[in-house]
């Protein structure tokens, strides 16, 4: 029931050169499930040359066109949707109906940058003499490299090859080794709709040789990448020294602010299940959360009964509402979060401990006066842990807020305009939500700012990293 996941270079779909592979495993048994082919340096060098012959012919492909084959490939996501999810839950063990979703709001963003695409227009300045056109050219930037993450096996890749094939980029997608056949049927719906094979290529392997290999090599133009902090400074490094345009959506610790004057409940329903989506392996989760003293009782008492309720278990459960860690490496580095958040002082209100002995399950854990000393408050936890302190005037929660070098998402709840327009104008993060949960759809903005990024992964923004604007100027005899 799941598939061995091959590379696909140049129209085909293969093993590596040399036919190494890697195991894929369950994360909620640990089993081995399948396999995933390695790329080589010579499968590189074929995909590199697939997408630099690819380039000339893919942009010359009418925008129109373009979004006629997108459209159909998002078209094909929502038919294949039940049997991709079933393969994602098996691979990253989110609950299916997580995965489902992911799939569908998938087809949603190819539908929306293609559509885009059509609208990539330039502009005509008026001239200063007469007989002079001015006129602003948008092209494609050339072939692109993109980098993406398991937590979202579909909707990081989908975003980046949905920008750059619009724009009539080529694109080798370097995608996760631990949940790599869900995004393989990404890919294959692309083909499927009539992308050209060369056009698109999917390669696994080590990460370092990978990006090493790609970003300084002449034939890419941009990247585009969405990981840790620590290796996005580093691929960000390496593609300024050799002048390549880069797009980085990296890490986050995002704030959560209730004021005294929130709706509280409905800052619980919404705030609480963002928090365990996923079980908390999500960039833009929020994490920690400042409640005022007046409704910090009421919070914690909703919040953490709901993180008591949760039924954690296998994905492919209807009844599981969490699924497990990605691998025992998370679970690891969750444990070692939480038993220093204890040895610091912090108050274990619910959870803390793995679940069971077979597969990664953790469970959802609610910590209470976390010193900010201790690593929990500084290091993003990327897993299902929740730190709740209180503040008793306004300008303590905005401090502490900005504190941290990350900057991706920020959350508040408040009746107040005024609150609302001082969150707004102070919080120093590439998005906020305020009273609901209103981040990365199609049509909006998608990063970050400070160590959390830079670029936009949504909404028309995203297509100017793939664009390159020429100015022309031309004189009538």
């Amino acid at each position: 029931m799941y598939p061995n996941t091959d590379l696909h270079i140049a129209g085909r779909w293969r093993p590596g050169s040399d036919t190494q592979s890697l195991p894929v495993l369950n994360p909620a048994t640990g089993d081995t499930i399948g396999q995933c082919a390695v790329a080589t340096v010579a499968d590189l060098d074929e995909a590199l040359a697939a997408a630099a012959r690819a380039f000339p012919l893919w942009r010359a492909v009418a925008p129109f066109e373009r979004a006629k084959r997108m459209r159909k490939a998002a078209d094909l996501l929502r038919e294949r949707a039940d049997a991709i999810a079933r393969i994602m839950t098996m691979e990253q063990g989110k609950p299916l109906a997580e995965a489902r979703i992911e799939t569908l709001a998938a087809a949603d963003i190819v539908d929306w940058f293609a559509e885009e695409g059509k609208r990539a227009y330039g502009r005509v300045i008026p001239a200063r003499a007469d007989g002079v056109l001015q006129a602003v050219v948008k092209e494609p930037v050339g072939p692109v490299a993109c980098f993406t993450p398991w937590n979202f096996p579909i909707n990081q890749a989908v975003r980046k090859i949905s920008a750059a094939l619009c724009t009539g980029c080529t694109v080798i997608l370097k995608g996760p080794e631990d949940t790599p056949a869900s995004c393989a049927e990404l890919v294959r719906a692309f083909l499927d709709a009539g992308i050209p094979g060369d056009a698109l290529s999917l390669v696994y392997g080590d990460p370092g040789t990978i990006s090493g290999y790609l970003v300084p090599h002449p034939v890419i133009r941009k990247i585009s990448f969405t990981g840790s902090t620590l290796v996005g400074k580093k691929l960000a490094a390496l593609a300024g020294e050799h002048m390549k345009r880069a797009t980085m959506e990296l890490g986050g610790h995002a704030p959560a602010i209730v004021f005294g004057d929130a709706d509280v409940e409905k800052a619980i329903s919404v705030l609480a299940p963002s928090k365990f989506r996923n079980a908390g392996q999500v960039c833009v989760s929020p994490t920690r959360f400042l409640v005022h003293d007046s409704v910090f009782d009421r919070f914690v008492e909703g919040f953490t009964t709901f993180a008591k309720g949760l039924k954690v278990g296998d994905g492919l459960d209807p009844e599981t509402k969490m699924g497990p860690l990605i691998h025992s490496r998370r679970l690891d580095a969750i444990e070692a979060l939480t038993a220093e958040a204890e040895a610091s002082g912090a108050t274990l209100r619910a959870g803390g401990k793995r679940i069971g002995n077979r597969g990664n399950f953790f469970e959802p854990t609610v910590f209470t006066e976390v010193p900010l000393t201790s690593r929990l408050m500084n290091e993003e936890p990327f897993g299902p842990v929740a730190m709740i302190n209180r503040f008793s005037e306004d300008e303590e929660a905005l401090t502490e807020a900005n504190r941290l070098p990350y900057g991706l998402a920020a959350y508040a709840y408040t009746r107040s305009t005024e609150r609302a327009a001082r969150v707004m104008n102070r919080v120093e993060s590439g998005m906020i939500s305020i009273n609901h949960h209103g981040l990365a759809l199609p049509e909006t903005p998608f990063g970050g700012v400070k160590d959390s990024g830079y670029g936009s992964e949504g909404g028309p923004e995203a297509l100017d990293a793939y664009l390159v604007t020429k100015f022309v100027t031309q004189a009538n005899f």
